[in-house]
């Protein structure tokens, strides 16, 4: 089932244009929404989770109608946003039981096997007797999981989901992300490259409330082959090299700064090409040089 967007615009009342004429297809697996704080990731979030409408534009999950059948939309959605709350005096299985009764599955039988085969899903079987208070942050995220997939839902809708989270518990919390997207739509928004990185056969990069480039990582990644060049510089010719060259990104090792140029062609003396990744993609579609590549390619 693909999830269909078309031209969706938000604004809000302080005058900021979330949303500008959005247009996407989401294919079932996973799907990278990636961009900045403030880029407009949770608002597009939120229209698809039935929690705001958008000012213009049509959204359309299968042959339901995103925006005008909301109660039948949310029989078939789960979103577990960037921020929720939980009871921190009530065990991961008591909490959960309680979601599966508000969701309509109201069989005792049934829904404790329902629960039971969540929890052991999101690998919290183990630790359900425990109040949530006492859960670290991976784990209150796998129960978020464990919350949003209630009814089996054919979207699912995760932001931010990895922020905050230590080494070892985002490498768990993806892993089960991915095993999720082999069997339902999966939308991952997020301002972390590596997640979309590991996880995403398709991916969109949105800033300032437009989508800047959609393609597949992969192939994204491909492209940029011959076009990023590296050199590792001293912090204080930083600023020369800036001013002269398209520099894309910046990191420090060794006490040093390593620069990565965007260009067709060999920037000159001191730079060797670099093996691109989806960081790079990143920042040049950030910095606008894929964008003004593809416009003029398509004027040719």
């Amino acid at each position: 089932m693909e999830l269909h967007i078309r031209n969706v615009s938000k604004s809000y009342p302080n005058g900021v244009q979330a949303l500008k004429d959005v247009t996407l297809t989401i294919p079932a697996g996973m799907y990278g929404l990636l961009g900045p704080n403030g880029a407009g990731k949770s608002t597009l979030m939120r229209i698809l989770a039935t929690l705001q409408e958008p000012d213009s534009g049509s959204i359309h999950l299968g042959e339901l109608d995103v925006v005008r059948q909301k109660d039948e939309v949310r029989k078939t959605l789960g979103y577990l946003p960037q921020e929720f709350g939980v009871y921190p005096r009530v065990s991961a299985e008591e909490l959960l039981e309680h979601f599966a009764i508000l969701k309509g599955i109201p069989d005792r039988k049934s829904r404790k096997a329902l629960v039971e085969a969540l929890l052991r899903q999101t690998n919290l079987w183990e630790v359900r007797k425990q109040k949530l208070g006492g859960y670290s942050g991976g784990m209150r995220q796998r129960f978020g999981v464990a919350v949003a997939l209630l009814g089996n839902p054919r979207l699912l809708i995760v932001d931010e989901p990895t922020a905050g989270l230590d080494p070892a518990e985002r490498v768990r919390f993806l892993n089960l992300l991915s095993e999720l997207g082999e069997n339902s739509a999966v939308i991952l928004s997020t301002h972390i490259v590596e997640d979309v990185s590991e996880l995403c056969t398709r991916m969109a990069i949105i800033d300032r409330g437009e989508i800047l480039l959609e393609a597949e990582p992969l192939g994204a990644i491909e492209e940029m082959r011959g076009r990023i060049w590296r050199s590792v510089i001293e912090k204080s010719a930083l600023a020369e090299t800036e001013r002269t060259h398209p520099v894309i990104s910046t990191k420090m090792l060794g006490g040093r700064t390593v620069v990565h140029v965007y260009s067709d062609t060999a920037p000159g003396a001191g730079f060797g090409p670099a093996e691109p990744d989806l960081e790079d993609v990143y920042f040049s579609t950030m910095a606008g040089h894929i964008g003004r590549r593809a416009q003029l390619e398509a004027a040719a």
